[in-house]
């Protein structure tokens, strides 16, 4: 089922798998990051490792090498993963350095979301919904190890009727797919500035967690088939060109004009006179909120924030917002309503950017305003302008 809808890769998360999954992935041509399965006490995002008994370390380094012995000789493996966010996460750099030497023929990932140390092969990061992705490196590849979480239950096919959740819920099978292939849609940026792989969640329904692909007993596939197997193959296209139109101030800081009083009904207007507001370099919330670059502090409900911007060619393909929000945004440019985004994120995402709005675009001065509103949390906005152009294909 997952080659035919256009997956190449399966990772193995929480649990090893009987022999024959590996010999039928070895068999069919699809890849397997395997993980060892979660096990003591957690740690956050930016807590130092555990410090676990010395019981406890031997165990684990024991069962861990015994999942590498049996399973190395897997050519579908490509990947091992010791630590999944933060879950019995200890002596990282340790633990990666043994199992690189032990197996030097697959890559490993220091941990899969979470608690990265700058060590392994990878840097992996989590985005629900999502996507986003990490920022690029030199000697380590930047991948998503979990998006999604695209909810659907299907009554008398979930493993608890009532109760059940998806990172997002839907109500019907069409939405559930149009929101798919909205989600890998916006994956073709992020390759484009260097993202590696992205695992999608998940598989099937597993127990109170409805957000499969498959209903829990594999009965039925929730999407149309053919429509999110043409979602992946573009995946799989040379990456497009990515452009910076406007950055933002995610490795660099940009100023903007900015309240957190409710401004004039007209706030958003390239005319608008924000003289009166405070001057300060993005992004703007609250320290610690995951994947930000605060620079000004904004811990109020409300922000309102303006720039202007200059625009020297308007041949510049499909222009799209970079933003990084926690949490509902409002984006206007030149007075239009560019987009409407919900919820959170925890890393810069692009977000398209509506037709009305890029008509409105023109050569010289334009102006981007953007309202926040927080309601619980961490908060953060900053937000850019990037340009996407497809490669052509050669036949």
């Amino acid at each position: 089922m997952l080659k035919k809808i256009g997956c190449n890769m399966l990772r193995k998360h929480v649990k090893v798998e009987p022999d024959r999954l590996y010999y039928w992935c070895d068999k069919l041509g699809l890849m397997v990051w395997q993980d060892m399965p979660n096990g003591d006490r957690h740690v956050g995002r930016t807590a130092s490792d555990l410090k676990r008994s010395a019981d406890s370390a031997k165990q684990f380094e024991l069962e861990w090498k015994n999942v590498i012995d049996a399973y190395r000789n897997h050519p579908c493996i490509v990947m091992w993963v010791p630590f999944n966010e933060g879950w019995g996460q200890y002596d990282t750099e340790r633990i990666t350095k043994w199992t690189k030497q032990y197996d030097p023929t697959r890559l490993v990932n220091n941990t899969s979301g979470w608690a990265d140390r700058g060590v392994g092969d990878v840097h992996d990061i989590h985005s629900y919904p999502g996507p986003a992705a990490p920022p690029v490196e030199e000697h380590r590849a930047a991948e998503l190890g979990e998006i999604g979480g695209l909810g659907l239950p299907v009554p008398g096919h979930t493993w608890q009727e009532k109760k059940n959740w998806g990172y997002r819920t839907y109500k019907t099978a069409d939405e559930l797919t149009d929101a798919y292939v909205a989600l890998l849609g916006k994956l073709r940026p992020l390759i484009a500035g260097g993202l590696s792989a992205a695992i999608y969640t998940q598989t099937t329904d597993v127990e109170i967690e409805v957000n499969g692909l498959m209903t829990y007993d594999r009965a039925i596939l929730k999407m149309d088939a053919e429509r999110i197997a043409e979602a992946a193959q573009k995946l799989y296209l040379p990456p497009p060109v990515l452009t910076t139109v406007v950055p933002t101030s995610q490795t660099k800081p940009i100023t903007w004009r900015y309240t957190t009083d409710k401004p004039a009904a007209d706030w958003f207007e390239p005319g608008f006179d924000d003289s009166s507001w405070k001057q300060g370099p993005a992004g703007f919330g609250t320290k610690d909120t995951p994947g930000t670059s605060v620079r000004t502090e904004w811990k109020t409900e409300d922000i309102w924030i303006r720039r202007t911007f200059q625009l020297d060619s308007l041949d510049v393909g499909d222009m799209q917002l970079s933003m990084h929000h926690d949490e509902d945004a409002q984006v206007y440019i030149n007075g239009a309503l560019a987009a409407k985004a919900t919820g959170y994120t925890t890393s810069y995402s692009t977000i398209p950017i509506k037709a009305d709005a890029v008509r409105d675009l023109k050569q010289g001065k334009n102006t981007i305003a953007i309202h926040c509103k927080q309601t619980g949390g961490g908060q953060y906005i900053d937000a850019g302008i990037v340009s996407i152009k497809e490669q052509a294909i050669e036949k």
